[in-house]
């Protein structure tokens, strides 16, 4: 497989960092690595263009990713902070002259129809997506435009979420727990993301303490943390206090990745 790049496009939980109407320290903050837009990615590939997950903010960070192309979209669950722009993805049908292919499970996918049935209707208004979907499922690998991918499932409170192993690349958010056989598709990678929301323990997500002894569990070169809360702290203040290989995301970030 050719090198991968990956971008974060948004490192943050579904609020978003600053938080609406919140004057916390975070979200006052004028470090722009304090400034999370909700957790999103894109995978290069050579000249392939993957994106995984499709939020709210999806148009801004096109836009100052200065994305012209997207070969598919990857869907880890169905919550609104990870589908919410899949309108977005139109700009793209204009711009290519054909459907976005999207991957997800079939929980996903029959959201994505609920939320977007305007772009099923029989009889479809002119200019809505037009979005071609395909249903993955753990442990079975498939080829997203091209690109071998080998989904594992993870658990965010009593939903499945997917989890994409791509290369050298394990992306993990939205995760609280994984079963043993699914750590096995994710172990060894060169570089994992991995959900961190907050230093206190969380329902449906790893706080920072787990997240990093998930870790070191899986074993990784690197680990990247993203889908953090402002109730994380501030940037500069967690880094000081994580180990040697771990870090925070940030908004923006590109980081190589490497086979292994």
């Amino acid at each position: 497989m050719p090198g991968i790049l990956l971008e974060f496009l948004g490192t943050g939980t579904s609020q978003g960092v600053p938080v609406v109407a919140c004057g916390c320290t975070v979200c006052r903050s004028e470090d722009p690595r304090d400034q999370r837009l909700r957790t999103s990615a894109l995978v290069r590939v050579g000249g392939t263009n993957l994106l995984i997950d499709a939020g709210p903010d999806l148009r801004q960070q096109m836009l100052r990713a200065r994305v012209d192309s997207l070969d598919a979209v990857l869907l880890t669950h169905e919550h609104m902070d990870h589908v919410a722009g899949i309108d977005e993805l139109r700009a793209f049908n204009f711009a290519q002259r054909r459907p976005m292919d999207i991957h997800g499970n079939k929980a996903t996918l029959g959201a994505v129809r609920r939320m977007f049935h305007y772009a099923f209707a029989e009889d479809r208004y002119p200019g809505v997506p037009e979005l071609r979907l395909h249903a993955i499922s753990a442990g079975a690998p498939f080829d997203a435009a091209g690109i071998p991918v080998s989904p594992a499932e993870v658990m965010h409170h009593r939903m499945p979420v997917l989890a994409f192993r791509i290369g050298g690349l394990a992306y993990v958010t939205d995760a609280k727990t994984i079963a043993p056989d699914q750590m096995e598709l994710l172990r060894g990678a060169d570089t994992l993301v991995l959900n961190a929301l907050r230093r206190k323990e969380h329902l449906s997500h790893l706080d920072l303490e787990a997240a990093v002894r998930m870790a070191r569990e899986l074993g990784p070169r690197q680990t990247w943390f993203t889908h953090i809360s402002h109730l994380m702290g501030r940037h500069t203040e967690v880094e000081r206090s994580l180990p040697e290989g771990v870090a925070l995301a940030h908004d923006g970030l590109v980081v190589e990745v490497h086979d292994r």
